[in-house]
């Protein structure tokens, strides 16, 4: 890993609180920095992934029709008890 630009920051109270508890696991203030940048970007991806999968299903006309008819079995089956 090449050397990378630096940047300054102004943490709130709860962004500092968050930094020190990545500290504290024994990561330096960048490394803590980096990680919790890159683990951002890692949640919103997946949840981009997520959203799109769920678009997906939702447009899935033969997906929706089972879904539906699963959910009547279970019905049933719960009713019937």
């Amino acid at each position: 890993m090449g050397v990378g630009r630096a940047i300054s920051v102004r943490l709130d109270d709860e962004a500092d609180k968050a930094l020190r508890t990545l500290e504290s696991t024994g990561l330096s203030q960048s490394e803590a920095i980096r990680a919790a940048l890159l683990g951002e970007v890692r949640h919103r991806r997946r949840s981009q992934e997520l959203a799109a999968e769920v678009a997906a299903l939702e447009a899935d006309e033969d997906d929706r029709e089972e879904m539906l008819a699963v959910a009547d079995l279970m019905e049933a089956l719960r009713a019937s008890r």
